[in-house]
């Protein structure tokens, strides 16, 4: 027997090994990540924040989540009392009568309603229907609806609410509310030569964008010239008929020819048209990158007393504005000043911060100029600057108010304080640049909303990882009254926890850069995890976003709890810090903040032994899939896992405005254009990691070719890769629920190694709310 043992042996060594199945993750699992999202942790959070529906009289409503549904609350500040705004129980009972259903006091079905003009009842609407009833509840009718206008969206009514501007066949016409009658405005419109028309490349709408004068008797707006821009093509199919196409008028980045608009004041009176005496301006606002901003013309402001129109005309580039005020009544223009910069100007974090103060012929200006935000006060009839407002290495946010009598303004602004840079701080400040006074003191990020007379303002404070508070408070900053404090016991029963601040150093090892770390909820200090980052590389914004709290954060925590550490860091390159801060990386746009996030990475796996960095995945949707897929191009020794959705991979493919004002014009010489680089399919050949690639084929922002041109790179590098068209998507299909089940999908399998659950449904329908617990 011994003869053999030695060959047994050796045979038995000689067998290959068995390899080991990888893990398999169960429908158990993603639901303990489902149970993270939004749809289920936001109704665990009772009370705040406070979001005020002004009345006359600086009263408010607001609806508040509290165990076993929402109440709606009516304050008076003047009074400092906080009641019901109506008797739920009393109104639920008549309701239901009238409805032929039943319901709850605190389970109303509206969220939104109007008190009527005595505030003796209230207004709603309610599963297709419309009702009435009185505070006191003691009756509910219903009442009809008014038949949808579907043209109504597209209107601009006048500040005296008697007549609505609107287009049609490219002209403007305005129609008499009372009466129904319609006066066509302009006469010599066509098709891409029309007025008030709303295209400036991704955004489109039949909306007419103008600027009604205060006496509701002129309209500022715009004749916009795009009859040799070029187009841009969509298809969307259709099940059981031809496929429909999308073609539009939309610029890219070195057109020689982009949309131009004629600038014009129109006069009911007549009507008549006046042109503005000067050459058309490119289709460009420094408010927010394009004409249009919020539904409103942007840029554009009129004095008090109807005499005067003062706006801003961009440079294609961004590099330049010139501040410009009109005559209405004659065309005439005179530029009052200039301000330029060399990389790109900012009307300020949430657009416009400039404004004419007519009643003493001053204007309020917002630069950068000394690389920080503030606010200037200019002479207008000069054009000469008086005085700087605010100073510092800190930046001004948003003017929410101005009171000429006062001499007094109200603004948000950032990095004043000690702590979080990003935390948004409300203050008051004379305009000659004194008196400035800090009114949120607390420690927080504040979000808070002025009265009707800037008498009293609503604060809401809070931070990622900690719940808001809501109080009312006077213009001075002393508190009126509390409102509600965010009651989190069930959210934090449930098994959640907060997002972990941290701040590491950026690339160049001295700047400070914030984020938001997640963790499993069953979390094991002695265990090892990859890492994925979540991305979105700005310039216009950042990663983590809102610094307020909120119970779930995209599906950060949900991913998380897959088994993973979620990282968000704004890395140089983002907004909100200071004016090189944002321009760290400008005119090569491929950089996207990369060093930075390898940089935090890589620290933060310094000092916490259970971050795995040799398995880094990275996602993120428009900007952030550019990003993502520019990350494991370029960065392929790092990042083995990406999944780009609806990235802008090549600015050349993107729109004219966006790539023009952070990459700069485009400039071409014997090797190439500056643009090259940027581009991700450029990098193509160096994948080795896995990449998803994802795109709706109706996105209408980022056309889908930009992630078709990549694709054709990768296969023409003969690389494995993922392609996922999602059909009839326009840009905004990040988080639905199919491709956030994709997206968990590949990281589980391909960064924890181990295999997802089939086909897991997630299901959006909101938990009820909780019951009270007991105490």
């Amino acid at each position: 027997m011994r003869r053999f043992l030695v060959p047994l042996l050796m045979v038995t060594l000689a067998l290959p090994a068995v390899a080991q199945a990888p893990r398999q993750l169960t429908a158990e699992d993603y639901g303990r990540a489902e149970r993270r999202l939004a749809y289920n942790t936001s109704v665990l959070v009772l009370g705040g924040p406070v979001r005020a529906n002004w009345l006359e009289g600086d009263r408010f409503w607001y609806r508040n989540q509290v165990a076993g549904g929402a109440e709606f609350m009516l304050v008076d500040p003047a009074r400092r009392t906080k009641v019901p705004a109506f008797d739920h129980q009393r109104l639920a009972g008549a309701l239901s009568r009238v409805a032929d259903t039943t319901y709850e006091a605190l389970r109303l079905p509206f969220t939104q309603f109007e008190f009527s003009a005595d505030g003796r009842s209230i207004t709603f609407d309610a599963r297709s229907r419309r009702f009435t009833c009185d505070v006191a509840g003691a009756a509910c009718s219903a009442v009809p609806v008014p038949r949808a206008d579907p043209a109504a969206a597209n209107r601009a009514i006048s500040p005296d609410s008697t007549k609505a501007a609107f287009i049609r066949d490219y002209n403007l016409w305005v129609r008499d509310l009372a009466s129904g009658r319609e006066t066509q405005l302009t006469t010599d419109g066509v098709r891409d030569f029309g007025y008030a028309t709303d295209n400036a490349g991704w955004v489109r709408s039949d909306r007419a964008i103008v600027t009604w004068s205060p006496d509701s008797r002129m309209i500022a707006s715009y004749q916009q010239d795009e009859r040799t821009v070029g187009e841009m093509y969509l298809v969307q199919a259709r099940s059981g008929s031809r496929p429909v196409l999308e073609q539009w008028r939309y610029p890219l980045v070195g057109d020689s020819v982009i949309q131009m608009i004629h600038r014009v004041v129109i006069h009911l009176d007549g009507p008549r048209v006046v042109r503005l005496d000067l050459p058309p301006d490119a289709h460009r606002s420094s408010v927010c990158d394009h004409i249009v901003c919020g539904g409103r013309w942007a840029d554009v402001e009129w004095s008090p007393d109807g005499a005067r129109l003062f706006f801003l005309s961009t440079a294609r580039d961004h590099r330049r504005e010139w501040l410009r005020v009109a005559d209405p009544r004659t065309g005439t223009v005179r530029t009052l000043f200039d301000e330029s910069d060399p990389y790109f100007l900012e009307s300020g974090f949430n657009r416009q911060n400039w404004r004419p103060l007519a009643a003493s012929n001053e204007l309020l200006w917002y630069s950068e100029r000394t690389d920080w935000g503030h606010l200037y006060l200019y002479d207008l009839a000069t054009g000469q600057l008086r005085n700087a407002i605010t100073s510092g290495n800190w930046k001004v946010l948003q003017v929410l108010r101005t009171d000429e009598p006062s001499r007094m303004l109200w603004f948000t602004a950032a990095g004043r304080e000690s702590g979080d840079p990003y935390f948004r701080r409300f203050y008051s400040v004379r305009l000659d640049g004194s008196r400035l006074a800090l009114l949120t003191p607390e420690d927080g990020d504040h979000d808070v909303s002025l009265s009707p007379s800037g008498r009293f303002f609503v604060d809401n404070w809070s931070k990622p990882d900690a719940p808001s508070v809501s109080v009312l408070k006077s213009a001075d900053g002393r508190v009126v009254m509390p409102l509600e404090r965010a009651d989190i016991s069930h959210l934090v029963a449930s098994g959640w926890q907060p997002p972990i601040p941290f701040t590491v150093k950026a690339r160049d090892g001295r700047t400070d850069l914030y984020g938001l770390m997640y963790r499993p909820s069953r979390f094991d200090s002695t265990r090892t995890y990859p890492v994925v980052n979540r991305i979105y590389p700005g310039p216009q914004t950042g990663s983590v976003g809102s610094r307020s709290f909120v119970a779930a954060r995209g599906d950060n925590q949900a991913l998380a709890e897959l088994g993973f550490i979620v990282v968000e860091i704004d890395a140089m390159g983002t907004a909100m810090r200071s004016h090189s801060f944002q321009a760290a990386y400008y005119g090569n746009m491929g950089d996207n903040g990369l060093p930075d996030q390898v940089a935090g990475m890589r620290e933060l796996a310094r000092r916490h032994a259970w971050i795995d960095t040799t398995r880094a995945g990275i996602w993120g949707h428009s900007g952030g899939g550019y990003a993502a897929a520019g990350a494991i191009l370029r960065y392929p020794d790092f990042f083995s896992v990406a999944v780009s959705q609806a990235g802008n991979h090549d600015q050349r493919q993107y729109e004219d405005d966006w790539g023009e004002k952070w990459q700069g014009l485009m400039e071409r010489g014997p090797s190439g254009s500056n643009y090259d680089d940027q581009a991700n399919q450029t990098h193509a050949a160096n994948l080795r990691g896995k990449l998803l690639l994802a795109h709706g084929s109706a996105d209408n922002n980022v056309p889908p070719y930009s992630s078709m041109i990549l694709a054709d790179a990768l296969i023409r590098a003969n690389k494995d890769f993922d392609l996922l068209l999602l059909p009839n998507r326009r840009h905004g299909f990040g988080n639905e629920p199919y491709m956030m089940r994709r997206r968990w999908d590949y990281f589980v399998k391909h960064l924890l190694g181990a295999e997802p659950p089939r086909d897991y449904e997630l299901r959006p329908v909101p938990a009820p709310p909780p019951v009270r617990l007991t105490q």
